[in-house]
């Protein structure tokens, strides 16, 4: 049936049900909440209770004529989530657990819910931050972002359901949210998902979302290149990104930190490389390189290394170039970590 107009209500049993509306316009992408109905306001905050700037993602703070009094029987709590109005002396305002954020517009974004927010190697990520990104990428139906476990690492996973007839294609989707957020939120892993699974009361149920290691390689993997490793030097690296990333599709032309790698990861594989091998690459190949450029990198210290009393001097020969070349070109170590933050964390991430 045809109806004249849909409308986005959104607001707690707290404050009345209702404290927001917008009509929903065809094709609109984001999920907007719209603006305050009358007699009420909506302030984004950060965790100090801080107004946060216009489209900087914090919890939505409602007040007005609509907020209640409080829980029955349940004064901590009423504490603590009914706070002090400033505007308003003696009137309370109600911390919702949203996550929302005001665009230039004057529409209010909803973005989920700040007990999704995880930390990853020392940032903090609203995880629903990313989700809606991801909602707007024309083939993707549905998305949830998780924080999850790979290798024994940690990992942001998003598990994906495309619309109709689209596949899960991760190269694609992971440039999409580059260009929104910074690479700290890029997820490392992608699970394509026939349905997502929910609660009773309609909510996702993300407890119930498929292990990586349940979910199978080729969807939870990252980009999966054409060419698989042929030469020593690239079977041995690819089984070694296996081994640290926990993936199995790993090709020649894939760089290291759009399969899910991190800085910290990035130092284990320099450091396992030369004790295992005794080939010296620095931190910054896995930042710009492909597996197939990194191999051929490696080739001439696999085979000075493969002569008898060879790995020893290879190692020290190599060392002893790498040395040179920062000396060279004024790159010390703090250089090279500043490159390879300018990558994983100069948009945000290390």
């Amino acid at each position: 049936p045809r109806v004249g107009a849909l409308w986005n209500m959104y607001g707690p049993t707290e404050t009345t049900v209702w404290s927001t509306c917008v009509q929903v316009r065809p094709g609109q992408g984001d999920i907007l909440i719209g603006r305050p109905i009358a007699n009420t306001r909506v302030h984004v905050v950060d965790a100090a209770g801080a107004p946060v700037p216009i489209g900087v993602a914090g919890e939505l703070v409602i007040a007005g004529a609509g907020v209640t009094l409080g829980y029955h029987a349940r004064p901590e709590l009423t504490a603590e989530k009914f706070v002090a109005d400033p505007d308003a002396p003696g009137a309370t305002m109600y911390r919702t657990g949203d996550l929302g954020r005001w665009r230039p517009d004057g529409m209010l974004q909803h973005l989920g819910r700040l007990d999704h927010q995880v930390k990853l190697r020392g940032y903090r990520i609203e995880t629903g931050e990313i989700e809606a990104v991801l909602a707007r990428h024309a083939d993707v139906a549905q998305a949830v972002v998780v924080l999850a476990e790979r290798a024994g690492d940690a990992v942001l996973a998003a598990y994906v359901k495309p619309r109709a007839g689209a596949a899960l294609d991760p190269e694609a989707l992971r440039a999409h949210v580059r260009a929104t957020l910074p690479e700290y939120m890029l997820p490392g892993a992608w699970v394509a998902l026939e349905t997502v699974p929910m609660t009773p009361n309609g909510k996702v149920d993300r407890k119930a979302l498929p292990a990586l290691a349940q979910a199978g390689a080729p969807a939870a993997s990252g980009p999966r290149s054409a060419r698989p490793p042929a030469t020593p030097a690239e079977r041995l690296l690819a089984a070694l990104w296996r081994e640290l990333l926990g993936i199995e599709a790993i090709g020649v032309d894939d760089q290291f930190l759009d399969l899910g790698g991190h800085s910290l990861l990035i130092m284990r594989a320099v450091a396992l490389l030369q004790s295992r091998h005794g080939v010296v690459v620095g931190p910054r190949a896995f930042v710009f390189q492909t597996l197939g450029q990194i191999a051929a990198e490696c080739e001439p210290q696999l085979a000075a290394s493969s002569a008898p009393d060879g790995m020893q001097a290879a190692s020290d020969a190599a060392a002893g170039r790498a040395a040179e070349g920062n000396a060279a070109s004024g790159a010390a170590p703090r250089g090279v970590f500043g490159r390879l933050l300018a990558r994983l964390g100069g948009r945000g991430g290390g």
